[in-house]
């Protein structure tokens, strides 16, 4: 018998290009939170997007802390009242709109910003 070979690893890259359509403004409730995974040649981009108080900003997938995503479940980036952003690991806490680290394992740490822009409604990834 045979061994299946490992699936290769996919590689991951931490930028995107500019231009890219995401999704409608209205798409990510206000507070809301979405997870967007694109796929940059043969690499791949982790990163979401969060919406609060009118404010949409855009952080790379990885926590500070160890480098894991920080959803466990799926476009569930923001604790329940919406306040701040949640790492379900290891319970490291985030400002929405600077992404600094204000509790948890890597309190004053920062989340890597994901540039995007909202024009006409649509958010798209910003250089």
């Amino acid at each position: 018998m045979s061994e299946t070979p490992p699936a290769p690893e996919r590689r991951r890259v931490s930028t995107t290009p500019p231009g890219v359509g995401l999704c409608a403004e209205e798409d990510i409730p206000d507070p809301g939170s979405r997870g967007f995974v694109l796929q940059i040649g043969e690499a791949f981009f982790h990163g979401f997007v969060v919406r609060r108080n009118g404010v949409v900003s855009g952080y790379v997938d990885r926590c500070p802390h160890q480098g894991f995503p920080l959803a466990i479940e799926l476009d569930r980036y923001l604790i329940p009242d919406g306040s701040l952003i949640l790492c379900g690991w290891h319970g490291a806490v985030f400002e929405p709109g600077s992404g600094l680290c204000v509790g948890g394992p890597c309190a004053g740490a920062r989340l890597t910003p994901w540039p995007v822009t909202v024009s006409d409604g649509v958010i798209t990834t910003a250089s």
